[in-house]
């Protein structure tokens, strides 16, 4: 897979608010064209304020961010048309209907009228039939789906999702991945802030984990995953064991619920996993097993020590 160009590009950005507090610590990240990039962190890590100076919505005190080439500062107006934000909650005329404020939406980029392309935009938002509804009448999810409307109206490349499934159900989210899967097929780079770790495990190609205003960790999932992931074996022994006999210490075993269980943790990458020469040499130390399963770590386990590292 040939390189990707970065359509973002955060240098040295630092962001203190006048009460003193430092939202943001010298923070650089670049992010590659046509990726979806999840980025991750507790409550108050600096999620939004990052999200917020690469929107232009809040002036940085230090750095630089450019968008698809554009200079966020100096040159605001083609780098904001280059981006479309989905922000936590809905700020919009309730008396308004959906087709009218999505299209309003458009034409606040200066871009010319579309109906066919807002028509589209509703349709695969499943918004079409609520197009004369006005917003006042809409559910919670449905109110959602308008803010991305609303984001997508004037076709920026950059589309930002800020916990996007925050409150809407089951259904609802599975259709949002799926769109952000047809925009990222379309060529629009996505970058999410999300709680639900199970969402970055599932839609990003790379995920970054921001702490206290510093980014910690930018890596590709499936890299992250096989870094910090680890799988276990674990036996439920026929007979406990009170400690484990010398022959094994090669092995990377514990012992677990009370000599009742051996936990055999291994790399699945690697060449040999060593499962098969264990479980031979159990046989020759006369230790005989009833049950066995495995597990693997999630992107949540990985998430929480990261932090917790840190704090």
């Amino acid at each position: 897979m040939p390189p990707m160009t970065s359509i973002i590009s955060v240098s040295g950005l630092s962001k203190t608010y006048a009460s003193g507090f430092q939202a943001l610590k010298t923070v650089d990240l670049d992010i590659r064209r046509g990726e979806i990039f999840a980025l991750l962190g507790p409550n108050g890590a600096g999620k939004t304020t990052l999200i917020s100076i690469i929107c232009g919505l809040v002036n940085p005190s230090t750095g630089t961010v450019r968008a698809d080439g554009h200079d966020i500062l100096g040159d605001y107006r083609a780098a904001r048309a280059k981006i479309g934000l989905v922000p936590q909650e809905l700020t919009t005329d309730a008396f308004e209907t959906v087709r009218a404020t999505v299209s309003f939406s458009r034409g606040l980029f200066g871009r010319p009228r579309d109906p066919a392309l807002i028509e589209q935009i509703l349709k695969d938002l499943s918004l079409w039939d609520k197009r004369d509804t006005q917003i006042r009448r809409l559910s919670g999810g449905m109110k959602r789906r308008v803010m991305i409307a609303k984001a997508l109206a004037h076709e920026p490349r950059i589309l930002f999702l800020d916990e996007p499934t925050a409150g809407v159900d089951v259904e609802l989210r599975q259709d949002m991945w799926q769109l952000v899967r047809r925009l990222r097929d379309n060529g629009v780079t996505i970058i999410l802030t999300t709680h639900y770790i199970e969402e970055a495990e599932e839609m990003a190609d790379r995920i970054g984990v921001i702490s206290k205003g510093e980014i910690i960790l930018v890596e590709d999932k499936t890299e992250l995953m096989r870094k910090l992931g680890r799988k276990q074996l674990t036996l439920s022994l026929q007979a406990p064991l009170a400690a484990l006999p010398d022959s094994l210490a090669a092995y990377d075993l514990a012992l677990a619920a009370g000599g009742e269980e051996l936990v055999f943790t291994y790399d699945t990458k690697a060449e040999r996993t060593g499962i098969t020469a264990l479980l031979q040499a159990l046989g020759e130390a006369g230790i005989r097993f009833k049950d066995l399963r495995t597990s693997q770590s999630s992107l949540e386990d990985i998430f929480v020590s990261l932090v917790r590292s840190r704090s």
